[in-house]
Parts: structure tokens; sequence; C-alpha cells
């Protein structure tokens, strides 16, 4: 039996990257985004060709409902759920000093990027918990993708920032609270990766790597994320619970 995995924000950019990667090693993936299933049709193939079983659970993160639904979609189909990896997140419409950033778009990120996030995995742990209770064997993990923006301020997005850093301590809450069950949370942090939302900074940051941003002097992908959450979801970190799983090229090390 596969174990399953649900992947918020699946059908593209990183997300997508983590479902085809967990896709190949033998999962079956249940991705959330907020289109139509009929516009995700090719995404959805291009899942199905690693032979294992695939849903697309259509809905908003931020909305109460449509998690309590896509839960209920993956319980009805599967049965059972593994691994929760909580990457849907957006950035805010307008790139707003925080001076001037609006109440409103703070509420707009803090609902996807947070509170979303926060609530889903409180009832996907207690059904992990169920399923632990009546299955010694049964294994579960929690992935959380924030960002380096946890702790690399940006005063043009504060918002953004302020959502990664409570996703981090969220991470550290869950993982704290997990223990006894065996269920490990862990926090992965993507630094400057090459996805749709980064497109509209491109030239900005070709620049700044190539002035010495990073260690490693590329843009990271969906795919070095990937390979992180992979490691996790197989089970190879155990007695890691509540760690940060740096993937940003080296961006974060201080030098001089």
């Amino acid at each position: 039996m596969n174990k399953v995995a649900f992947i918020t924000g699946g059908s593209r950019g990183i997300g997508f990257g983590i479902a085809e990667a967990l896709a190949k090693e033998g999962f079956d993936v249940a991705i959330n985004g907020m289109r139509p299933e009929e516009a995700v049709t090719d995404v959805l193939d291009q899942l199905k060709q690693h032979g294992g079983d695939v849903i697309y659970c259509q809905g908003n993160i931020a909305d109460t409902e449509s998690r309590q639904r896509m839960l209920q979609q993956i319980g009805d189909h599967y049965g059972r759920l593994n691994v929760l990896v909580n990457n849907a997140g957006v950035a805010p419409k307008e790139r707003n000093d925080i001076l001037d950033a609006s109440e409103e778009s703070y509420e707009y990120v803090m609902k996807t990027n947070l509170q979303g996030p926060y609530f889903l995995t409180q009832q996907a742990a207690n059904w992990m918990i169920e399923q632990r209770q009546a299955d010694e064997n049964f294994s579960a993990y929690i992935i959380n993708i924030s960002s380096i923006s946890a702790t690399v301020a940006s005063v043009n997005r504060g918002e953004y920032c302020i959502s990664k850093a409570g996703m981090s301590m969220m991470t550290l809450l869950f993982a704290t609270r997990l223990g006894e069950y065996g269920i490990p949370v862990y926090d992965v942090r993507p630094g400057v990766t090459k996805t749709d939302m980064t497109s509209g900074v491109t030239s900005k940051y070709d620049k700044l790597i190539e002035e010495g941003l990073c260690v490693q002097p590329r843009w990271g992908y969906p795919e070095d994320v990937a390979k992180a959450v992979v490691a996790l979801a197989q089970g190879y970190f155990p007695y890691s619970t509540g760690q940060t799983i740096m993937v940003d090229g080296g961006l974060t090390i201080p030098r001089m």
C-alpha cells in the first residue's frame, strides 16, 4: 500500500516539484490548488505518468470549509494520510513599504500563508494521531515550506516575512505537541527559487546572484526543495523533529 501525501499549492512551482518527486518515489499524491480541475488536467496527467494514484483537491487553503472538504476528500478516496506538505502561499498583491502597507494586504497574506496552514495542520494532525493509535506501524510526517524570509527582512513585503516567521514557529509548536505520538514536523526554507512567483523579479535576482548573493552562484529550483522534502517524507530524519532544512544555496551563511 502506497503512502499518501497531500501537497497544498501542488499544481505549480515548488509544490508541483514536490508532488512530482514524491510520485516518482511511489507515493500516492493529493494536490491542492485554486484553479478548477479542468485547468490542471495536464498537471494531473504528468503526475499520473509515474504510476501512482493522483487526485486534485480544489480549494482555498485560507477558507475553513475548503480545508475540511479537502481532507474529507482525501479520507474518502484513500482512507489515510501519511504526509502533509504545507506549501501553498501567496505574495502581497503589491509590494509596499511597511510604512505604507495596508491591513487588507496583511490579512490576505496571513490567512493563506499562516492561518490556513495552522488550522489545516491541526485537523490533519488529529487524523494522523487517530491512524497512529489504530496502527503502531503507521508513519506520518508534517513538512512546512517556509522561506529564508522567516529571518531575512524585506521591508517592501513585511506581511510575507511575518507569515513565514510564524510558520517556522508553527513548526516548533507542532513538533513539540506531536512528539509523544512519533509524528515529526519539519521546516524547509527555500531561498531565491525560480518559479512563477519570482518571475517578476528575475532580472533583479539575476544581478544579485551574479554579484555574490548566494555561495552557490545560481538560482534555486523546485527540484532542489523537492529533494529535501522527499528525504524527510521517506523518514530519513526520524530523530530531527522541529529542525529547519535550509535550501538556499548558502545565501544565509554570515559572510564578510
